[in-house]
């Protein structure tokens, strides 16, 4: 984790650690590589809905690990459960996200 990852430097906070948007970046991440074996050509997902805890600190300098499980799935609707760990272990945040499948070209062509 570096100064940029900070609550400071994101803006969600005054303390030199790390933020709670990138900790969430960073599980939403996990999702996306849990999801990719699931898509068809031309397909992605996109976040729908996050509960999310932030337990613990991380100092600058600190290295934190998310990772995600799939624990429920309907059609295109994925429900993961994500867990981030810090080099010692102690669990630093945890959480459910949950992602749909989308037709990429289909969804851009939306905006």
């Amino acid at each position: 984790m570096t100064a940029a990852d900070t609550a400071e430097a994101v803006g969600s906070g005054d303390l030199p650690v790390l933020g709670t948007p990138r900790l969430i970046a960073l599980a939403e991440q996990a999702t996306v590589a849990a999801a990719a074996g699931l898509l068809a050509a031309g397909q992605t997902t996109v976040g729908t809905r996050i509960r999310f805890d932030h337990l613990y600190p991380t100092p600058v300098g600190g290295t934190v690990t998310a990772a995600a499980e799939l624990v429920h799935r309907d059609d295109r609707l994925l429900r993961f459960s994500v867990a981030a760990h810090d080099a010692d272990g102690r669990l630093v945040g945890e959480g459910e996200i949950t992602r749909v499948i989308v037709d990429a070209q289909r969804f851009l062509a939306k905006l």
